[in-house]
């Protein structure tokens, strides 16, 4: 593959850190600041759209900052893994801004501006993370969207945001200090280098032993992909507003813990070593287990935010399941999940906050019938449920499938035994609230003159469903890019 220097990663990284300060300076006129954070969107992601055909083509592009010591630096690398999930977050960015406008203007939340300048440096660090190009790099930006993301969780101010916050970093920093730092550090002792390389670069630097307790280390020590025991933060961090659940829930907090396992697997050890110490099948059945529970969980949560909370812990685990069967067509399955999950996650977080803001009901049993009322929304939430579930024409359909196939190729029929009664699950614990919805008996909704929540709130959701069906059919970019990155 040929690599091109080139200044657009760190633009893209940047772009949205250069205007947190226009943002603010422009608190006192709401419209300035948001039409602010539009442009920064959309610069983002057409800087991160054009890197694609070059990739596509073979090119890497990368962008070195500072070298620290040898083999140790600070710098950007594109290669088809980074871009595709930077696409998706970067995309999504624009989309989660005019639903915010609409959720945050709707409930007239307090500390806009504040909200939407953390919002930026959170975006920015999840930029930083899919294009890092070493381990150090990927860390440091990793951090800083944990810092970045604890205003967004404690916006409320109130007791239960402050103890939720509290639990959020306390998992999440305790977890990635303790762990990934210390292994970090020894990786660079034993290796010399960070740098990420197809294949690797540890096999034969260490013990079987040490490398296998390193892997756990790493896996367990990005808790941000909430593979249990170490899930809890992620319900509790439901206490912020819908958009940042949604954003940051559904594609940038959790997703950056899942794709830095991506990396782990793929740029720090590479297939055949992981192969080679048999640890694929255990972190994937430590996956089966977060999957199974995870949805059983989901299914007794009357609160809907927290339902939506648990089936991400499990269907995070489907990404890192895919990784670690470490065929083909399983790795790109997960991978490709990361694209499908995030859009069909965010149609349901779109569709909680409507319902919010048009409603003030966040409970299940509350939503019998208002389905009539507010049609446009559980459209769209049926259509983010059956992407979710797996369920044709719907994208999701297309990632678990291709993990289905995987588990064949594996020979690991237990685990697909999970794959598909989590799917049983997953339409367990969401078809029956469309059902609610449309065919329930009204309670005391029909006569309060409910409707639609704002078009800002409605028209993102829209989008994201009719993407989701979209990507049913039309899936090709990802899963070259994808595997481009792989080199399959």
């Amino acid at each position: 593959m040929e690599q091109i220097y080139s200044i657009r990663p760190l633009i893209a990284v940047l772009i949205s850190l250069v205007v947190v300060p226009i943002i603010i300076a422009s608190g006192n006129r709401p419209n300035w600041r948001e039409a602010w954070t539009f442009l920064a969107g959309i610069i983002k992601f057409g800087i991160v759209a054009s890197m694609v055909s070059g990739v596509l083509k073979g090119h890497i592009y990368y962008c070195r900052l500072v070298k620290i010591a040898p083999g140790l630096s600070i710098g950007f690398r594109v290669d088809g893994l980074g871009l595709t999930f930077a696409l998706v977050a970067s995309f999504l960015w624009i989309v989660t801004s005019l639903y915010s406008i609409g959720y945050m203007r709707g409930l007239d939340e307090h500390s806009q501006t504040r909200f939407f300048s953390f919002f930026a440096v959170a975006l920015s660090s999840t930029i930083g993370v899919a294009f890092a190009s070493n381990l150090l790099t990927m860390y440091l930006f990793y951090e800083l969207l944990s810092l970045s993301t604890y205003p967004l969780v404690t916006h409320h101010q109130d007791e239960e945001a402050k103890i939720s916050g509290r639990k959020y970093l306390t998992y999440i920093l305790s977890t990635s200090i303790g762990l990934v730092l210390p292994a970090m550090i020894v990786c660079y002792h034993i290796a010399g280098t960070l740098d990420f390389t197809h294949g690797g670069f540890l096999a034969g630097k260490a013990s079987p032993l040490l490398l296998s307790i390193l892997l756990l280390m790493f896996v367990f020590g990005f808790a941000k992909a909430a593979i249990m025991p170490l899930h809890s933060w992620l319900p509790a961090a439901m206490v912020a507003p819908t958009p940042v659940s949604a954003l940051l829930h559904a594609v940038a907090v959790v997703k950056v813990g899942v794709f830095s396992i991506i990396r782990i697997f793929t740029g720090v050890y590479g297939v055949s070593l992981i192969k080679a110490l048999h640890m694929g099948t255990v972190i994937a059945y430590i996956c089966a287990i977060t999957i199974v529970v995870g949805s059983l969980i989901a299914m007794s949560q009357d609160e809907l935010k927290r339902r939506l909370a648990f089936s991400t812990i499990s269907q995070l685990s489907y990404i890192v399941l895919g990784i670690s069967l470490l065929t083909p067509r399983g790795m790109i399955g997960g991978i490709i999940h990361i694209v499908m999950h995030a859009f069909g996650k965010i149609t349901l977080f779109f569709g909680a906050g409507a319902i919010f803001v048009a409603t003030g009901k966040k409970y299940i049993s509350e939503l019998d019938g208002l389905g009539k009322k507010m049609p446009l929304t559980f459209l769209a939430f049926f259509i983010g449920a059956l992407s979710v579930i797996g369920l044709p024409p719907t994208g999701g359909f297309y990632s678990k499938w291709y993990l289905v196939l995987g588990c064949v190729d594996a020979h690991q029929i237990g685990l697909l035994i999970v794959l598909l009664l989590s799917s049983f699950l997953n339409a367990v614990y969401f078809l029956p609230i469309v059902f609610r919805a449309f065919f329930g008996s009204p309670s005391d909704h029909e006569e309060i003159g409910v409707r639609e929540a704002p078009k800002c709130c409605v028209i993102p959701m829209i989008v994201t469903s009719v993407i989701s069906i979209l990507l049913f059919f039309y899936q090709g970019v990802f899963y070259r890019l994808i595997s481009i990155g792989l080199k399959f």
